[in-house]
């Protein structure tokens, strides 16, 4: 029987479970119950249509429940993938901190996470974005092709860098 593929979306760092994780223990532990205790009281005032701290803590609550939901499934289904382990460091995987440049020898840097821990603020791009579907299983030299909006791009891969093992 065929391994079973795992869907791209399911992947984390061990450091983005985490992120979430904190994200998920924050929303339970602190703010749900804080909105909880003003809707509660808001409720206790009377008539509720015209209750906007009611109306405000209902709709929060709402938010609230549809994260904890996303969380508690994402990190249900999640194949958590330490970098640190890759043992083939020298071709692009999940984790890898790459360094390029373009064809007008603009440089970038870029860690290719996963899908729900990418932060393009912090370097850290999807594995199904555009540069890191180009990126993935290149060498150090290489040059790939990257669709961007404008057209396709070449890019030179100059390193790629793993975490140490701790």
């Amino acid at each position: 029987m065929a391994a079973e593929k795992i869907a791209l979306h399911r992947y984390l760092s061990p450091q983005g479970a985490a992120r979430m994780r904190a994200e998920l223990k924050e929303l339970t532990q602190k703010e749900r119950p804080q909105v909880v205790e003003i809707v509660s009281w808001a409720a206790s005032n009377g008539d509720r249509s015209e209750n906007a701290d009611y109306q405000y803590g209902k709709r929060r609550l709402r938010e609230i429940d549809r994260r904890i939901r996303f969380l508690t499934k994402r990190l249900d289904q999640a194949v958590i993938v330490d970098p640190a382990a890759q043992t083939n460091r020298s071709r692009v995987f999940f984790g890898a901190t790459v360094r390029y440049a373009d064809e007008e020898d603009r440089h970038y840097t870029v860690t290719v996470l996963g899908v729900d821990e990418s932060r393009l603020e912090h370097g850290e791009v999807s594995l199904q974005a555009p540069v890191a579907r180009a990126l993935m299983k290149a060498a150090v030299h290489d040059e790939v092709t990257m669709q961007t909006p404008s057209g396709p791009v070449l890019v030179e891969v100059l390193s790629i860098a793993y975490p140490d093992p701790a």
